[in-house]
């Protein structure tokens, strides 16, 4: 199977399924005949934008799509542990393994003062659009990481 089918059924899997985490999504591609890899899945969801948000029953994977809004509400409060800046740059420090879907939320955000982030594991590097709006940048972060 090539990549584009496997992440169309990622995505269909997604809609349909209630999925905790990628083993689960692995399994779940099992039964509908697709056997991957889990870093392969892993690069997959990096791609699509998958993270992990809170929901009634626990925590998901979603997709960006399904409502970015409360994306950013699972994120917040558990996920993101501090924001720090100097002249240059912001760093919001994370959960380990979560800085992707902070940075991955951060990425997607219309008419943002964020030119773009880099993640790793527990460190997002955000870069603004301009180093005179580094404050502008904290506070666009802060009051979008607050509302949950």
């Amino acid at each position: 199977m090539n990549k584009q089918a496997r992440q169309l059924k990622i995505r269909e899997t997604l809609r349909l399924h209630e999925v905790g985490n990628q083993h689960d999504l692995i399994r779940l591609l099992e039964v509908a005949g697709i056997k991957v890899a889990q870093a392969t899945l892993s690069r997959d969801c990096t791609e699509l934008g998958v993270v992990r948000s809170r929901s009634r029953g626990g925590y998901r994977l979603v997709l960006p799509e399904e409502n970015p809004g409360n994306i950013i509400r699972g994120l917040v409060g558990v996920e993101v542990l501090s924001i720090e800046s100097n002249e240059t740059a912001v760093i919001i420090k994370t959960l380990p393994g979560r800085a992707h879907g902070v940075g991955s939320f951060l990425d997607q955000m219309k008419n943002s003062p964020v030119l773009g982030t880099i993640a790793g594991d527990d460190t997002v590097l955000v870069i603004p659009r301009s180093v005179s709006q580094i404050s502008q940048v904290i506070s666009y972060i802060q009051e979008n990481l607050s509302k949950n």
